[in-house]
């Protein structure tokens, strides 16, 4: 009788957590689906200045002097190494609205096109990803879809766990059990399959997320966890920025207008030369270093979401996804001396899991086949709603929810309670959203006849 009662009171949260959860499971598998394959997409959206063809050359210098004077008053942010010899730099440059531009510049120095960073396909498939095109107020329910998508699979694995019916309709489908038994054991049967994997995503993620990666980041701080710069963002913004950051990124990069590359502005507004390093000697250098691509060099004073260290030096990266591939270096202005560098293997053992966690995440740690792992993934989540809406749209009544009924009796828990306490500690906007739901039930939705009875609760 205690399992009936406790088969009910769970597949109840359970129902309530999927109704929730699937809508955003389908926009985040979709979208984590597009994003898997970002380098090969940002190859495509810049096809067309690949592979072009040079008799000539010029200087990176003079590269991004074209591309400073394609957008007048415009400041020069960084600089991306071509991947190929042939194909086009990527100078990042801050407008005068502080808004950013892509600018490409093909090898003899011209001009080719510019994209908007914010409105190309990866960085749109990202922001809706991570923050629904909503900024940091998307980031919380992407974060508290998060938690419950972890209710739903816990409690899912309970519900459909083999216990004395074997593994049929858990582990496979019953197919000669009518159309009831097999929507059934498809949605079962995909939950089965992919509740590890789901798992391993949503865990890796909550780095990024806003409430817990400045709580994580928080407790590292104070553990003495923290070396080095952070390579991932919390709640779509580099760690460290304020709120603004990610809308000014480009604000800092040289001064208020264009400069001519090695010239510093003196305190009266005068320009003066630098007797210092050229941005062509540092392409030279970092292209000796054969980082994986993509390369960026930031000149010395630039912090921008991208990157850049924010410090009066040259600043060469690595940004590939494959996190533990990532190296950095800094150059003294004035000398070209290397003043330091940081691979990944210099980072705290923390950020190291973590770095293995995000590059998984993203379908870049061990190549096509990680990528095919999340596609697979991404289809049997998407899968587990259809499956899921179609179950409980047979079964709804046309008066009701369809929610499980609340047992008369209420079941004996037991370790159900500390694991949903461990998760609450665990997940601090599920512990918020939970004593939320508790609170207006109680103080509500149970003195409301109609809406009592549609959510099938009962009274007292």
């Amino acid at each position: 009788m205690d399992r009936t009662l406790l088969y009910r009171t769970i597949w109840r949260w359970h129902f309530y957590a999927g109704l929730f959860v699937m809508p955003m499971v389908l926009v985040l598998a979709i979208t984590g689906a597009v994003y898997l394959f970002k380098p090969q997409v940002d190859a495509w959206e810049e096809r067309a200045w690949r592979d072009l063809p040079a008799t000539t050359t010029v200087s990176a210098d003079q590269q991004v002097k074209a591309a400073l004077a394609a957008f007048p008053r415009s400041r020069f942010s960084s600089y991306r190494l071509p991947e190929a010899e042939n194909d086009a730099a990527l100078i990042h440059v801050a407008l005068p609205d502080h808004t950013m531009r892509d600018v490409f510049v093909s090898p003899d120095g011209k001009v080719l096109g510019s994209l908007d960073p914010e409105w190309r396909i990866m960085q749109v498939a990202h922001d809706i990803h991570g923050q629904l095109m909503l900024g940091k107020r998307g980031s919380w329910l992407v974060e508290l879809a998060a938690g419950w998508a972890i209710v739903m699979i816990l409690s899912g694995i309970y519900l459909c766990w083999p216990a004395s019916r074997g593994l049929a309709g858990v582990v496979w489908p019953r197919l000669s059990g009518g159309r009831k038994v097999l929507w059934r054991d498809l949605h079962a049967v995909t939950g089965f399959w992919v509740s590890g994997l789901a798992l391993v995503l949503l865990v890796t993620g909550l780095p990024w997320a806003d409430v817990w990666g400045s709580a994580f980041k928080a407790v590292r701080t104070e553990l003495g966890w923290v070396k080095g710069k952070q390579d991932w963002t919390i709640g779509g913004a580099p760690a460290g920025s304020d709120e603004h950051a990610e809308h000014q990124h480009g604000a800092m990069a040289m001064g208020t207008e264009a400069m001519p590359m090695g010239t510093h502005r003196m305190a009266d507004g005068t320009l003066m030369a630098m007797s210092g390093v050229t941005l062509s000697e540092i392409v030279a250098e970092a292209k000796s270093r054969h980082l994986p691509f993509p390369v960026i060099v930031s000149p010395p004073g630039t912090a921008t979401r991208a990157g850049g260290n924010g410090k009066s030096e040259w600043s060469v990266r690595s940004e590939t996804q494959n996190r533990p591939l990532r190296v950095s270096y800094n150059y003294d202005p004035m000398t070209g001396r290397e003043t330091s560098h940081e691979d990944f293997a210099d980072k705290h053992v923390i950020d190291r899991v973590v770095g293995y966690g995000v590059a998984w995440h993203e379908g870049q740690l061990f190549g096509l086949a990680n990528q095919l792992i999340g596609v697979v993934t991404a289809l049997m989540l998407v899968t587990m709603s259809v499956t899921g809406f179609i179950l409980w749209r047979r079964r709804k009544p046309a008066d009701r929810l369809g929610a499980p009924p609340v047992p008369s009796i209420p079941p004996r828990m037991g370790g159900v309670v500390v694991i949903v306490l461990a998760l609450a500690a665990l997940l601090p906007m599920l512990a918020i959203s939970m004593a939320a739901m508790l609170g207006i039930e109680f103080a509500l939705l149970r003195r409301l006849p109609g809406v009592r009875r549609w959510l099938g609760l009962r009274t007292g």
